[in-house]
């Protein structure tokens, strides 16, 4: 097995077609975090432990495709059905109702350009003990 020595995810890349349009829904609808050495070409948003970087076809390359990326990327929150309520009143749309899993709560939304998020919240302990 090869050792890379990989320290940790910088980033993961979210494809979007219009680059101020998700850069408004990521930092003003979602309230992130917004990297201040992001710029015109390239915007990151800090998540705590991995950053989200949204990437424009007409910035970047390559061309966009219209398959969206539909495995979500779980944004943890205190009360799911809280938070969902505060995007739903700015008009977010979800993807059915809060699903309990019986270990978390979840409720999954898209983004402008389809990508798939969720709210997440596990309430379950793992199974020796400690609580993420």
């Amino acid at each position: 097995m090869a050792d890379l020595g990989v320290e940790r995810a910088d980033f993961v890349a979210v494809p979007v077609q219009d680059l101020a349009r998700a850069d408004e829904f990521y930092g003003k609808t979602l309230g992130l975090e917004r990297n201040p050495n992001s710029g015109d070409r390239w915007v990151e948003y800090e998540l705590g432990n991995v950053t989200l970087a949204l990437v424009s076809p007409e910035a970047m390359g390559p061309e966009f495709e219209a398959r969206p990326h539909q495995m979500p990327i779980a944004l943890r929150v205190p009360d799911v059905e809280e938070a969902r309520g505060k995007l739903e009143a700015e008009g977010v749309k979800f993807g059915g109702e809060v699903i309990d899993s019986g270990v978390c709560h979840i409720a999954v939304f898209f983004d402008p350009d389809g990508n798939a998020l969720q709210l997440h919240r596990r309430y379950a302990p793992y199974t020796d003990g400690t609580t993420p």
